[in-house]
C-alpha cells in the first residue's frame, strides 16, 4: 500500500521505516526534517495515487487542526485520513464528521509503543467506520506484533482507549516510582538495579516499565543523572476529566498526575501554607527558608 506520513518525530519516523520493511510505500512529509520526500502537503497529496491515504503523526492540538484542514482542502472523494497523534477523541469524533461531508474516511488511531515500537511493534487502537477502518487495516496489522492491533469502535474510541491507556500509565509509573524511593531511603543498602533485573522475572509485577527501570538504573545506577522533574503529555488530564464526566473515582490517576505538578515545584507555596498553620495552632517550630 502507499501512504503518505506526515511528521517524521520519534514516532512517525520509525512507524514510515516499519511499513517501508513490511513492503509499503512511504511518501514523509516534516517541515524541518530534510529526509523528507515531500516539501508540502500539497506536494505530499500530488504524489499520492487515489485513494489516497494519509497518515498525521504530529502533535495534537493547533498543529493536528492546521494539517487536518489543509488536507480536507487538498484531498478527494474515497481518500482517507489517520490520526495517529495523542488528539483528544472529542476531536476526532468532530474531525470524522468533517471529513464524512467532504467524503472523505477518517480514522482515529491510538498508537502505543514509543523509541522502541521500530522493531518491537506498536500497539493500535484503532477508532471509525468499518468501512473506513477496513481500507487501511493493512498498516495497523503490518504496525503491530500479533496481537496488537484492534478495531475499538465508532470515530474517537481508538483515541479514547489510547487516553485511559496513558492516564493507567501515569499510575503504573508512580506506583514503581515511589516503591523504589521507598526502598532507596530505607536503613537497607539494597541494590536497586538487582531489585529492578530480579522482578523482570516471575515477579507479579514484573511488566515492561520494570524493564525499561532497569536498563535505566543499568546505565545510572542512582539516577545522579536525572532531574527528578515530570512532565506530562495532557492525556493524564483528560483521563481524569473523563472520570469526572462519568463520575468514575479515579484517585490512582489523579493522584499520579499530581505527583508530577509536585515535581516541578522548587518550592511548594502550600507546604509553607501548611507549616505556618502547624505554627500558628500548635506552636510547631517552622524552618526558615535558608534552612532548606
Amino acid at each position: 500500500m502507499k501512504l503518505g506520513m506526515v511528521g517524521m518525530g520519534r514516532m512517525g519516523g520509525s512507524m514510515a521505516e516499519r511499513l517501508r520493511r513490511a513492503g509499503h510505500e512511504v511518501e514523509t512529509y516534516a517541515r524541518t526534517n530534510p529526509k523528507r520526500t515531500a516539501t508540502s502537503l500539497i506536494d505530499l497529496a500530488e504524489k499520492l495515487e487515489q485513494p489516497r491515504v494519509v497518515w498525521l503523526m504530529i502533535p495534537a492540538g493547533d498543529v493536528t487542526e492546521h494539517a487536518f484542514t489543509e488536507l480536507l482542502e487538498l484531498l478527494e472523494d474515497d481518500d482517507t485520513i489517520v490520526d495517529g497523534g495523542n488528539s483528544h477523541f472529542t476531536d476526532s469524533k468532530r474531525r470524522a464528521e468533517l471529513a464524512e461531508k467532504k467524503g472523505i474516511h477518517f480514522v482515529d488511531a491510538g498508537v502505543s509503543g514509543g523509541v522502541w515500537g521500530l522493531d518491537a511493534g506498536y500497539c493500535v487502537m484503532v477508532g471509525g467506520k468499518p468501512d473506513a477502518v477496513s481500507r487501511v487495516e493493512p498498516l495497523f496489522l503490518d504496525l503491530a506484533p500479533e496481537g496488537g492491533y484492534a478495531h475499538i469502535g465508532a470515530a474517537g474510541s481508538g483515541h479514547f482507549t489510547k487516553m485511559i491507556h496513558n492516564g493507567i500509565e501515569y499510575g503504573m509509573m508512580q506506583s514503581i516510582a515511589e516503591g523504589f524511593e521507598i526502598m532507596q531511603s530505607s536503613e537497607f543498602d539494597i541494590d536497586l538495579h538487582s531489585v529492578a533485573s530480579i522482578w523482570r522475572y516471575g515477579s507479579v509485577v514484573r511488566s515492561w516499565l520494570i524493564e525499561l527501570l532497569e536498563l535505566a538504573l543499568a546505565e545510572d545506577p542512582g539516577l545522579a543523572k536525572i532531574a527528578g522533574y515530570v512532565e506530562d503529555s495532557g492525556e493524564g488530564r483528560w483521563s481524569l476529566l473523563a472520570a469526572l464526566d462519568e463520575n468514575v473515582p479515579a484517585p490512582i490517576i489523579a493522584n499520579s498526575l499530581f505527583a508530577r505538578f509536585a515535581s516541578r515545584q522548587d518550592e511548594s507555596f502550600a507546604a509553607k501554607v501548611n507549616a505556618a498553620l502547624r505554627n500558628q495552632f500548635g506552636g510547631h517550630a517552622v524552618k526558615s527558608a535558608n534552612e532548606k
